[in-house]
């Protein structure tokens, strides 16, 4: 039996969604309404798959996937929001949330959803990610210069950089401390930033444009 946690203050949301997921009778869901309700649980308990609405009452599921992923690096952490996950993202994916789920969602794309969230894999939804190169794309017509218009963050210039010297995803989380599903978000970004598909792809251009430290272009030449 594969253990729940599903944290949200609407009694309709919750109880609709424990539902759905029950459905598929290999998954039991545990139910908080509240955040004070939800840390006892945290504390006393640990899941194999956690869901956390984005807002609740006292506390919400950013603090909550702190909470989880400071007791447990690996554990799953699905977010679950009828808002615009955008402004969130960057502190979401730095809390160590997995994954986003829509409460507009039906049963198969939650249990979809699910399953990949058990396996590890990062889930975006698509509108994030186009959202995502349209912004790039908007930058590089307007400035005329790739170069000049996409840059990377510290913390995914390191993956990067650690990727470029062969490290798995796995690898790379255990050197940076960080889960491996975080790995695989700021590989996702960084792969629709400079537009490649691949991990090669990506150190090459990296490279090509200087949005890698030196020590990679010297070591690597």
């Amino acid at each position: 039996m594969i253990n729940i946690l599903l944290v949200d203050d609407h009694p309709s949301v919750r109880e609709g969604t424990k539902a759905m997921i029950e459905a598929d009778n290999q998954y039991q869901v545990t139910l908080a309404a509240t955040g004070e309700e939800a840390i006892e649980r945290i504390e006393s308990s640990s899941y194999d798959l956690y869901i956390f609405d984005l807002f609740i009452d006292t506390i919400n599921g950013i603090d909550l996937t702190k909470r989880v992923i400071a007791k447990d690096v690996e554990a799953n952490v699905l977010i679950m929001t009828g808002f615009d996950i955008e402004p969130h993202f960057n502190i979401l994916m730095e809390a160590g949330a997995g994954g986003f789920i829509s409460k507009t969602a039906s049963k198969d794309q939650l249990l979809t959803t699910i399953k990949c969230a058990l396996r590890n894999e990062a889930i975006l939804p698509k509108s994030f990610l186009r959202q995502l190169r349209r912004n790039e794309y908007k930058g590089l017509i307007n400035d005329g210069d790739a170069k000049s218009s996409i840059s990377l963050s510290e913390k995914e210039q390191v993956v990067l950089y650690e990727a470029a010297l062969g490290k798995s995803n796995k690898e790379i989380a255990h050197k940076l401390s960080i889960s491996q599903r975080m790995v695989e978000y700021h590989m996702t970004k960084i792969f629709t930033l400079l537009n490649v598909g691949s991990r090669g792809e990506a150190v090459a251009k990296a490279r090509e444009m200087k949005l890698l430290p030196s020590e990679i272009l010297i070591s690597r030449s």
